[in-house]
């Protein structure tokens, strides 16, 4: 395999990200496996997807970029993943731990919770992915049954997002505050960030991008918790 030039690799991000923009989904994935193919599938994803991943991380935070955008980042850190599985390779993501997570009670809005499985997946968590109108019992027993330090809660709206305290009741009940750490996400947290503490969470992101860092965070915090 040749090594790209750093010139080359800054090339390669601005045209994916140009590509992302304009949702052109194909050409973002031929683009990347012809670097693959030359290069590898690790700088692929280390050197070029994950870059532009950041960036429209960074763009989400300026209200810079928009839901659809995010879903089709998504969706072609997706499509990478699944060629680099069936083409097989040197990709090696970093092995994290299970995550689980799903939709609140009564909540059958999908698209954000299905965008963060992606860029969790794609930062190498093991997801456990309950779907939607999970019940707070299924999400302790699942986190229980995989040994997840961190449950993941989506509510769209202010109706649904109220749904989370009983989930937070449900882990403390079973003893396992402070280990199994809550997330929550959704449009309403975004506008609403006291939302988050007001029903029980233990911390949110603005964006399914920006989900794996916080998954990280918590997974810390649930280590810290466990050893105190």
């Amino acid at each position: 395999m040749t090594e790209e030039t750093p010139m080359g690799l800054e090339a390669n991000r601005e045209a994916l990200y140009a590509l992302m923009l304009e949702a052109e989904r194909e050409k973002a994935l031929a683009m990347l496996l012809d670097h693959a193919r030359r290069h590898g599938f690790q700088s692929a994803v280390s050197e070029v997807l994950e870059p532009v991943l950041e960036r429209a991380g960074e763009a989400w935070l300026r209200e810079n970029l928009s839901l659809a955008q995010g879903y089709v980042a998504g969706k072609i850190a997706e499509d990478l993943l699944v060629a680099a599985a069936e083409i097989g390779g040197d990709l090696k993501l970093d092995v994290k731990g299970p995550v689980v997570i799903g939709n609140v009670e009564d909540d059958y809005h999908s698209l954000g919770r299905k965008m963060v499985a992606v860029f969790l997946r794609a930062a190498g968590w093991k997801v456990i992915d309950l779907g939607n109108d999970v019940a707070p019992s299924q999400f302790v027993d699942a986190a229980v049954e995989h040994g997840a330090r961190v449950i993941g809660a989506s509510a769209m709206m202010l109706t649904t997002a109220e749904n989370v305290r009983h989930l937070r009741t449900e882990i403390d009940a079973r003893g396992m505050g402070g280990r199994v750490q809550l997330a929550v996400g959704g449009a309403v947290f975004k506008l609403r960030p006291d939302l988050m503490q007001e029903v029980g969470g233990d911390g949110t992101a603005s964006s399914a991008i920006q989900a794996p860092e916080l998954f990280e965070r918590l997974w810390a915090q649930s280590l810290e918790a466990e050893g105190a």
